[in-house]
């Protein structure tokens, strides 16, 4: 699977068509006088969210989008025809922004929506157009305006309701294929995954959820260490953040510390994402000898007044009890008048 979450295309919108100059002399109109028409309005350039497409592959290798330009007044009075316009798809959650301002132009959080990137030029207008009673032959015509032309960057950044964060092979990607049909390569080695996954987990007929797996935090993961900043921007649009830690002596590893440094390269990148709502996950308790790392981190979380649940993805113990506390807390934020939510 390719994921590309980033890509830079370039946009031109249609020209107009040139006006014309021409003059009827045909046999039964005396005085034929001005009769060149107007040049036809370029193509637009439009971009559309589209919940067909899940990634920006499709802009790899084509980076340049030209609208067809519009076609020159002709004489009789023929106007050009317009230029076609352009329909550029991008999934939802794509960050549309201006290359050399790095502006913001706008932010696709719902389907179909369409909005216009460049303009089209209007059509230069006919020696037609000049013709007054004082200036009977005028030999006046317009050229085409040129179309609007764009740097523009595009960013995806996942829409999922749950953010899955923490170490390597702390369990991430087993616990997305536990509670979901996602199946992400799972591998005893660090940076398995390489890319977002994406799940979308049933509660009951009635209510489900989408959980994206969040890839390469380590340390230093907000300065582009690991996998760097590539994913980080994905956590900022979920409402609910799962912290996965490996509480088993398997790993080597010391709990809290863990959690801190995750929290700390989370806040370094963006603040506010340690305002979202954050369970910690305790993982792989089935494989866990005597105890005393995860009272460790019992006692972290009440200190922190943070809400902790013990799983194992392995044996299924604690999922059903996560999956359902989960869907109880996204409900609650859902029903308030101003979730937190960063975009």
């Amino acid at each position: 699977m390719i994921f590309l979450d980033e890509a830079r295309i370039f946009v031109k919108a249609g020209g107009g068509g040139n006006g014309c100059l021409a003059f009827r002399r045909e046999k039964f109109v005396p005085r034929g006088g001005p009769s060149g028409g107007d040049g036809g309005r370029g193509g637009d350039v439009f971009m559309e969210s589209s919940q067909r497409h899940n990634t920006l592959i499709h802009y790899r290798y084509n980076r340049e989008f030209k609208a067809q330009r519009g076609r020159h007044g002709e004489g009789s009075n023929r106007h050009g025809a317009s230029g076609e316009d352009v329909v550029l798809k991008v999934p939802l959650g794509t960050l549309l922004l201006d290359e050399s301002t790095g502006e913001t132009l706008h932010d696709f959080t719902r389907p179909d929506e369409r909005i216009l990137i460049a303009a089209g030029g209007r059509g230069g207008y006919g020696n037609a157009h000049f013709a007054t009673s004082t200036n009977r032959a005028p030999r006046r015509h317009d050229a085409g305006h040129p179309g609007e032309e764009r740097h523009l960057r595009l960013q995806l950044k996942l829409l999922a309701d749950v953010g899955l964060v923490g170490f390597p092979n702390v369990g991430k990607s087993t616990l997305i294929s536990r509670i979901s049909a996602a199946r992400p390569k799972i591998a005893d080695y660090p940076f398995t995954t390489l890319v977002p996954n994406l799940g979308v987990v049933a509660v009951d007929e009635e209510r489900s959820f989408v959980v994206a797996d969040i890839p390469g935090l380590i340390e230093g993961a907000h300065l582009g260490q690991g996998l760097g900043v590539q994913f980080l921007k994905h956590i900022e649009r979920t409402r609910l953040i799962l912290h996965l830690v490996d509480v088993s002596e398997s790993s080597g590893r010391d709990p809290i510390s863990d959690l801190q440094t995750i929290n700390r390269e989370l806040a370094s990148f963006n603040p506010a994402l340690l305002q979202k709502v954050q369970f910690i996950v305790a993982t792989k308790i089935d494989i866990v000898e005597d105890g005393s790392r995860l009272e460790a981190v019992e006692r972290y979380c009440r200190g922190e007044g943070l809400t902790m649940v013990k799983i194992s993805s392995v044996s299924g113990v604690g999922i059903p009890g996560l999956v359902y506390t989960v869907d109880r807390e996204l409900r609650r934020l859902a029903s308030q008048a101003d979730p937190v939510r960063v975009t």
